[in-house]
């Protein structure tokens, strides 16, 4: 199966509002969608940058950077956003847009390891060129660490059973050993999912450390953006989408007034506004049903010198 970029037209649309040109960011290149849409909504004065950790996005990338001059490609988590843009001198942009889902082309190729539709070695890198992969990490990782890693980033409830299963089995080295061994420790699963599915994804979250890199992620993105710039963000789950709305949350609010007696005057410290919330349609979905659990959330940057 091809990558179909999830959210595309309504990610880009909310990014450049009513602009054409500017400086943008494509925290999670992909395979390009989003960014190619957002070149062609934009004039020869613009720049684009794009973050990838996967070399074969990278591959793409490159490609796209020989096609037009706009484009540059950065070998880097976007966890680094802040510190890789500032190196090339790059201080202030117009959009940051991230799409947070695992590209196609690695839940589909086995040899990736990401999922257990598809029997491969028990990888499941982004980054394939480093890191320990998900057999090494499993071998090495202790049964209660492992067992509080799937209740938290796969909200299993049989975390415990499951964590046993897998220490008690020694070196696994596919992704359809991991899913047997899940399934013959699981009492009980979700009518149409996999008994493995929470697991593969909590051991994919933390291999990668993608909870991790969001958290640094956003602050970062928030100190990138020039007044009325535009964060556009699409999560694929509840735990990415719970920490992308509490930050949302948290930086248009305005605070309280705590003090005593007589009401005072409180500060505005607001640095963003919420702009929409958007889930796939109907017919996105049906085209491509990874979109269902999609969710695209952006917010404006606020005014720098003060807040509206």
């Amino acid at each position: 199966m091809s990558h179909i970029s999830v959210l595309l037209h309504e990610t880009v649309d909310a990014l450049v509002a009513d602009r054409n040109t500017g400086i943008y960011v494509d925290g999670t290149f992909g395979r390009g969608g989003h960014t190619r849409l957002l070149l062609s909504k934009l004039d020869e004065n613009a720049r684009v940058y794009a973050f990838d950790k996967d070399p074969q996005a990278l591959a793409v990338a490159a490609e796209l950077e020989q096609e037009d001059p706009r484009f540059k490609i950065i070998h880097a988590s976007f966890a680094d956003l802040k510190s890789e843009l500032n190196q090339i001198g790059v201080e202030e942009v117009d959009g940051i847009m991230a799409d947070l889902g695992v590209s196609s082309p690695q839940l589909d190729q086995a040899e990736r390891g990401f999922s257990f539709m598809k029997d491969g070695p028990l990888d499941m890198r982004m980054d394939n060129s480093q890191g320990l992969t998900a057999a090494e990490w499993l071998l090495e990782v202790d049964e209660t660490h492992l067992a509080n890693v799937i209740f938290q980033y796969g909200e299993e409830r049989y975390s415990r059973r499951i964590a046993k299963a897998i220490k008690a089995a020694g070196l696994i080295e596919t992704t359809a050993q991991l899913a047997e061994i899940v399934k013959v420790a699981h009492p009980k699963w979700e009518k149409n999912k996999h008994a493995a599915t929470r697991t593969f994804q909590a051991i994919r979250i933390e291999i990668n450390k993608e909870l991790d890199d969001v958290h640094a992620f956003l602050p970062q993105a928030l100190d990138l953006l020039k007044s009325g710039g535009r964060l556009a963000v699409i999560s694929f789950h509840s735990l990415e989408d719970r920490i992308i709305k509490q930050f949302i949350q948290k930086e248009s609010t305005l605070a309280e007034d705590t003090g005593w007696g007589m009401p005072q005057k409180v500060k505005d410290t607001r640095t963003l506004k919420k702009i929409d919330r958007i889930r796939a349609s109907e017919a996105e979905v049906k085209e491509n049903p990874r979109s269902r659990s999609a969710w695209l959330r952006v917010a404006e940057r606020l005014d720098k010198k003060g807040a509206e």
